[in-house]
């Protein structure tokens, strides 16, 4: 399963690498301002949780003496995914198209976000 992640994570880093890129080069002169905040903010928070999730992916192969500890390492991996579909992702769709209805979805995201952080942290806590 961590091969899964860690190559998610590798594919989540190179799509915040082109996206960043592609923001900075080809969009600049193309959104309003507002929405290029908008844009900037997926592709940092990609950055952010591509690590994360290369993170979590590591301790995971490193396999931890505890299945609870597995399981939640597995919970966050899933939920930083989910967090960078639905965050990112959203802010990403929302730049590009201009429909403000899509910052519906980016709380949702954002939620995973923090279900993964503490999830995380509970599975360190418990490994100490």
């Amino acid at each position: 399963m961590s091969q899964f992640f860690l190559a998610a994570s590798a594919a989540s880093g190179f799509l915040a690498v082109a996206l960043g890129a592609f923001g900075a080069h080809a969009l600049k002169s193309r959104l309003s301002p507002e929405l290029l905040s908008v844009y900037e903010t997926a592709v940092q928070y990609h950055f952010y949780h591509a690590l994360a999730l290369f993170g979590v992916a590591l301790l995971m192969a490193n396999a931890l003496p505890s299945g609870l500890q597995q399981s939640l390492l597995k919970a966050s991996a899933v939920l930083f995914l989910a967090g960078l579909v639905l965050f990112s992702g959203s802010l990403y769709a929302l730049a590009l198209s201009g429909v403000k209805v899509l910052g519906a979805i980016t709380p949702v995201g954002g939620l995973c976000f923090l279900a993964a952080w503490a999830c995380l942290f509970v599975a360190a806590v418990r490994a100490a």
